[in-house]
């Protein structure tokens, strides 16, 4: 199987180009992982450490300890440059510093010149690296893909194509491909890169309607008869409605996956579950209320009614009569504006007077959990979490907690949270934040839905969450067990799967996920399993006979960049 990724280039360059990526593992395996079967797609990976390290000696242990040694070295260099988070920039920030530009300064490109190394280093210092290439980097850098580009590690479509992508796929060298990024330019709109005389994509106006649509249509069948029915398509960060209209259009006939619709739905999901075995209640006794209702929101509502519906048996479509939603731009989604609404907002249209802004919505929807997705800055004010807090002090009168309330990239002055909030459930910091002591103060959980430093205040440690956590294991047990479609139960077999790793022991530490250090094998193999499992019992597996212990095979089928003995 394949899984090909469109990533981050339709969002943050305003529609200049798409991506995706593809991986596939192969059908042999070793006993000890999945080390063998890694294939670069542009070239063979050189068993090296540096140019300036050589190791010729008969010892094989004197080789691992000089890449042992070589790790320790990188990740030392890369710590020098550490700054706080509030610095940013790309070239200020380590946290926000292309690995890239960084090894440059070795004189090298450490992921080509010897991806083995590369990925130990990432393997090693996971969470202390995943700010480097992930959130907030990975914006920035699509951002500047045009100049920072170095060489090429996708490949590259474009409107020039269309008639002839399965030409173009089949040209690709390598066939035992294990994840390939695939680049869809259909134009840009960005005026500051049409006027960039060193800009390299398609210099004119980004296609739209019929002209976008078939040729996504075009690379769509083209990547299943090229590389099979099991081919995993995973979409990143499209416009909103190009990422609804895509899901929506070929989840029936391709294996397909939205992570900023699913994934992060799925993560917040798991954090909902995790926290609500602490207090106590189900998602069947909340309200919850939306601010935002674009990709994050709707998939995360969604996946929440799903999960309700499944548990009590009740139609979707009364389930959803319970989760409200505020577009950031009209306010309460209601019925009576349902015709000018998008598609995918019109099933959170309820019957209800016009409400505009979010404290009078609060106060006439009276909710239990307040949901933060809006990138609108200071929205959360001390009037809102006020009635918040008022409207929960009467509903529930727990002395445990009252209130839900989660931002995942809402701006929101923390001091006038925790003055209002006297014991918050947990809270997802947002993007950027302020003083958090206060809010410390009063917080029994912490997540987040991007990395951030841990936070210690009153000899307590708050590690905030990301919303990573899922899609690595979710494509994994879609891999191993030949999925050929994504069904919903699936997306919620991986939410159960997470949140069912959480220990007293975390909660005691004021945490709603597992740590994160243990993503690789633990946290992913589990989530793995349980989606496999989840596939077969659905029909939708098609490697066959199913293994008999689905986690054990989820650790054997990673990849491991440990060097082969010589003979």
């Amino acid at each position: 199987m394949i899984v090909m990724k469109i990533n981050k280039l339709d969002r943050y360059r305003r529609g200049s180009s798409s991506r995706v990526t593809c991986c596939a593992p192969s059908n042999t395996k070793s006993h000890g992982g999945a080390e063998d079967q890694f294939v670069t797609p542009w070239s063979i990976s050189v068993a090296m450490i540096f140019d300036f390290v050589i190791c010729v000696c008969d010892e094989w242990d004197i080789f691992i300890d000089a890449s042992f040694v070589q790790v320790k070295k990188i990740i030392r260099h890369i710590r020098q440059y550490q700054v706080p988070y509030t610095s940013g920039g790309l070239v200020n920030n380590p946290f926000c510093y292309s690995l890239r530009e960084l090894y440059n300064e070795y004189r090298f490109q450490l992921q080509e010149r010897n991806e083995r190394l590369f990925y130990k280093l990432l393997l090693d210092h996971a969470e202390e690296l995943l700010p480097v290439v992930y959130t907030p980097t990975v914006g920035e850098a699509c951002q500047k893909y045009g100049s920072i580009f170095v060489h090429p590690q996708d490949l590259y479509l474009s409107l020039n194509e269309k008639g002839r992508i399965l030409e173009v796929l089949r040209n690709w060298p390598e066939m035992n491909i294990q994840c390939l990024l695939i680049t869809i330019d259909v134009g840009t709109n960005n005026e500051k890169l049409l006027n960039d005389e060193l800009y390299f994509g398609l210099r004119h106006k980004r296609a739209t309607g019929q002209e976008y649509a078939e040729l996504l249509h075009e690379f769509m069948n083209a990547v299943k008869q090229n590389y099979g029915e099991r081919i995993l398509v995973q979409f990143e960060d499209f416009a909103n409605h190009n990422a609804f209209d895509l899901l929506e259009r070929y989840r029936s006939t391709h294996l397909v996956f939205n992570d900023d619709i699913q994934g992060t739905a799925q993560v917040v999901l798991a954090g909902l579950v995790a926290a609500l075995k602490l207090v106590g209640g189900d998602l069947t006794d909340h309200r919850f209320l939306f601010l935002g209702a674009g990709e994050a929101g709707t998939g995360i509502a969604e996946l929440i009614a799903l999960e309700t519906s499944k548990r009590t048996n009740v139609p979707l479509d009364e389930v959803r009569k319970n989760i409200w939603l505020v577009d950031s731009k009209i306010g309460l989604i209601v019925s009576s504006r349902k015709e000018s609404l998008q598609h995918f907002k019109k099933p959170w249209a309820h019957e209800h007077e016009p409400v505009k802004e979010l404290v009078n919505v609060v106060k006439q929807i009276k909710p239990t959990v307040l949901i933060g997705t809006s990138g609108q800055g200071r929205t959360f004010t001390k009037d809102v979490v006020e009635a918040m807090a008022s409207i929960n002090e009467v509903i529930r009168q727990s002395t445990i907690s009252y209130l839900l309330c989660i931002l995942m990239s809402t701006e929101a002055n923390l001091s006038i949270i925790c003055n209002a909030c006297r014991n918050l459930l947990f809270f997802l910091f947002p993007t950027r934040h302020h003083s958090r002591n206060a809010l410390l103060k009063r917080l029994k959980l912490g997540a987040s839905g991007s990395p951030f430093a841990p936070v210690e205040y009153d000899g307590k440690v708050f590690v905030p969450g990301i919303n990573a956590y899922i899609f690595p294991g979710f494509g994994l047990g879609l891999i191993m067990s030949g999925t050929i479609r994504v069904h919903d139960d699936l997306l919620l077999a991986a939410s159960e799967a997470l949140a069912s790793q959480v220990t007293q022991e975390d909660y005691d530490k004021g945490l709603i996920y597992p740590p994160f250090s243990n993503i690789r094998k633990k946290i992913s193999a589990h989530i793995a399993a349980n989606v496999a499992a989840k596939a077969y019992e659905l029909g939708l597996a098609t490697r066959l006979p199913q293994p008999k212990d689905l986690v054990k095979f989820a650790e054997s089928s990673v990849y491991s960049p440990v060097y082969r003995g010589y003979r």
